[in-house]
């Protein structure tokens, strides 16, 4: 017990990596001792209140528990406790940090000055972090002592720029959410997982498992690319490859100035030089491009603007437009300052994934592009006087509603000659509006794994959902990211019904992943041994591309301290709940606490789903109402007046009826099998109940239930 005064200790931090008794998502749950600030609210401690709201003045815009904006202040100022302050002070550092949010909770546990509080964990480090910048906060807030707000916010900042999903990955997975489409991250980049075993996609940003490594390679070499796209009729610019600045120069002659030089292979624009005519200009541009280590083209200069257009699934689904970047002499600063004072401080650029525009860099190109107009970055140019410094690389300004219905077909064609599921088609033209051919505008560049910042945060215009089209391409017409995953819980007798169930399935001809207390299973074949009830077994099924069903046996335990390892599943058996089950170590000794974390297995069940339940438990009951799909009851009496009352309702139960198993629905009755005919004699009947409640909630035919429990029971007799 921690007995200082103005101290938090914290006791024990658990890491609740999926759904939990405190919300879906995940959390961090933090056991805070507050010791004698049990005895000083925030009302008690002078200045406070004000201290608090001048580190962190955005918290009025936290509603709490009154749900009116300012609610958390409210509560401050008539007196609220450090533990729930805590949690709210964490939440916002996590929001000032550009995540947004979040679930948050802060409950007294059974000792005085101790209380579990709960956070929204949108990466279970920078959570951890935010918990620790709180406390510090708090704590120098009631003691008058400064602390760096600024500071925490920059560390937190920096860690959710290198730990979580870059923003164009996060629209596709906020996409995949908006369809309950789970996704699982794989890496600590940007490679991501949507859906479960055999039904499982992948995406690496904006490439997908569908992406082909021939169409990825073909697009990063530009000549055969064109070669490609010119055969198919597809308009590009003439050019040629070149092997020294001579054959640059005379390139240019046959071609006709003014001309393009450009890497073979690069991006980004990194070495593009455009609309050149002199030849020191030609031969200074090559030894630019020459640098990025792919041979250079050197090609006809297209008159327009730089454009991108956005190919999914076969769609042109957004269109961005560039614009040339330039300043305006004031006849005092240089080309170098003016850039730093006109274009440098809009708020759009910047480096981050949250930038649509990148800073003005006077490269290479830009040299030449000033030297081109009789200035260096050292010159200063006179009043109201315009300096062109860039004129590609700002394509960030939507139109797509402005495209020619013939220029999405062209750039939809130049996708599939490619062989890109996803792409991003470059061209040049003068107006977007207009067919290519009718402006003499030509595709210029077919870009794999294309960035969507452009498409979902414009400099200006209309943001696009790029992230749903991508969605709708891996799953097209509402199809299923899910195989069927069934959980298996209660104080006993679960370990039998799960594997019960594996065996009925695999008769089903289904390849089937089994997590269970005897192991890791995989079909018959024991992939784990020792003790796998627990989240990272079941993970590892949840990965594997070959399996059609996992069946995950769970305990309270490993849902109080893990969480579980799936967001939803399709059948959730709990087998019972014991009265004198021992949680006290969490704090969940009573009856309610005991029922909530049961509860939870049921919360998850989808829409879609059944909830296999014993009815021969009273708190079973309960949880009827909670559930978003069916309950299947199963009980060793046919006759118990709940399962009277479910028929009444066209419920459907598993039970015993004049020693037959019986199959009920409503009024209807399905005799499976005589009890007589199960040779183990010692398996515990009401197990085999709810296993056969579950493959019929699967659909799983009669007879394969019989022959499967004629196997089942063989091989477990004694």
């Amino acid at each position: 017990m921690n007995t200082s005064p103005r101290d938090m200790v914290f006791l024990r931090i658990m890491s609740l990596k999926g759904p939990n008794i405190w919300t879906y998502r995940p959390v961090l749950e933090a056991w805070v001792d507050i010791g004698d600030l049990e005895d000083s609210p925030s009302n008690t401690i002078p200045g406070f209140y004000e201290r608090l709201t001048a580190y962190l003045p955005t918290l009025i815009e936290h509603r709490c528990s009154l749900d009116i904006h300012g609610g958390f202040l409210q509560r401050l100022r008539e007196g609220t406790w450090p533990a729930h302050i805590l949690e709210h002070v964490t939440l916002e550092l996590q929001n000032l940090a550009g995540m947004p949010g979040g679930f948050g909770k802060a409950r007294e546990m059974d000792q005085r000055g101790v209380y579990k509080v709960v956070v929204r964990a949108w990466h279970e480090k920078i959570t951890l972090a935010s918990l620790h910048f709180a406390r510090e906060l708090v704590l120098a807030a009631m003691d008058d002592r400064p602390f760096d707000v600024a500071g925490a916010i920059d560390q937190l900042r920096e860690m959710a720029e290198s730990l979580l999903l870059g923003p164009s990955t996060y629209s596709i997975v906020e996409a995949a959410d908006d369809r309950n489409i789970p996704a699982i991250r794989l890496n600590n980049g940007n490679l991501v997982q949507l859906g479960y075993g055999a039904a499982q996609r992948r995406i690496w940003t904006a490439e997908t498992d569908r992406t082909s490594a021939i169409a990825e390679t073909i697009s990063q070499d530009k000549s055969l690319t064109k070669q490609l796209l010119k055969n198919c009729g597809i308009p590009i610019p003439e050019g040629y490859s070149v092997s020294s600045a001579v054959m640059a120069w005379e390139a240019a002659e046959e071609l006709g100035v003014p001309v393009v030089v450009k890497p073979c292979a690069g991006n980004h624009g990194r070495g593009v030089f455009t609309n050149l005519c002199l030849r020191e200009e030609i031969e200074a541009a090559y030894e630019v491009a020459v640098g990025e280590g792919s041979g250079v083209i050197v090609e006809r200069f297209i008159s327009g603007m730089e454009h991108r257009l956005l190919v999914i699934g076969g769609k042109m689904i957004a269109a961005a437009r560039g614009e040339i970047a330039g300043v305006t002499g004031d006849g005092i600063s240089t080309v170098r300052q003016l850039v730093e004072q006109q274009l440098n401080t809009d708020p759009r650029r910047g480096y981050s994934e949250h930038h649509p525009l990148n800073p003005i860099r006077i490269d290479s190109a830009g040299v030449l592009e000033l030297a081109r107009q009789g200035y260096t970055a050292d010159s200063v140019p006179d009043a109201d006087v315009s300096v062109i410094v860039q004129r590609i690389g700002n394509v960030a300004f939507d139109v797509t509603d402005q495209v020619h219905p013939e220029t999405a077909e062209m750039v939809v064609l130049a996708a599939r000659v490619i062989g890109l599921d996803i792409a991003g088609i470059d061209l040049v033209v003068e107006d977007i509006a207009r067919p290519l051919d009718a402006q003499h505008g030509a595709v210029v560049e077919v870009n794999a794994g294309p960035g969507l910042l452009m498409h979902l945060k414009p400099a200006q215009g209309t943001p696009r959902p790029v992230g749903h089209a991508i969605i709708e391409h891996l799953f097209p017409n509402g199809s299923s990211s899910r195989i069927p995953v069934i959980a298996v819980c209660g104080s006993k007798g679960s370990t039998g019904v799960a594997t019960l169930i594996a065996d009925l399935l695999q008769l089903n001809n289904q390849r089937i992943g089994l997590a269970c207390r005897r192991g890791l299973f995989l079909n018959h074949r024991e992939v784990q041994s020792g003790d796998c009830a627990n989240w990272e077994a079941t993970h590892k099924l949840l990965l594997n591309p070959a399996i059609d069903a996992v069946i995950a046996e769970s305990s309270a335990d490993r849902l109080l301290t893990e969480g579980l390892a799936y967001d939803r599943c399709r059948i959730a058996v709990l087998t019972d709940i014991d009265p004198d089950e021992d949680f006290s170590e969490y704090a969940m000794n009573s009856t309610a606490r005991r029922y909530g974390i049961y509860r939870s297995f049921v919360d998850v069940v989808l829409p879609d789903g059944v909830a296999v339940l014993n009815a021969h438990d009273p708190l079973m009951l309960e949880l009827e109402d909670l559930c978003d799909g069916e309950v299947i009851y199963f009980a060793l009496d046919a006759n118990l007046p709940a399962i009277d009352r479910h028929r009444a309702k066209n419920g459907r139960a598993v039970c015993v009826k004049d020693g037959v198993i019986v199959l009920i629905d409503g009024i209807a009755e399905t005799s499976l099998m005589s009890v007589s005919e199960l040779s183990a004699q010692k398996l515990n009947l009401i197990q085999i109940l709810a296993g056969i409640a579950a493959a019929w909630a699967l659909n799983t035919d009669g007879d394969i239930m019989r022959a499967g429990l004629h196997a089942y029971t063989d091989n477990n007799q004694g």
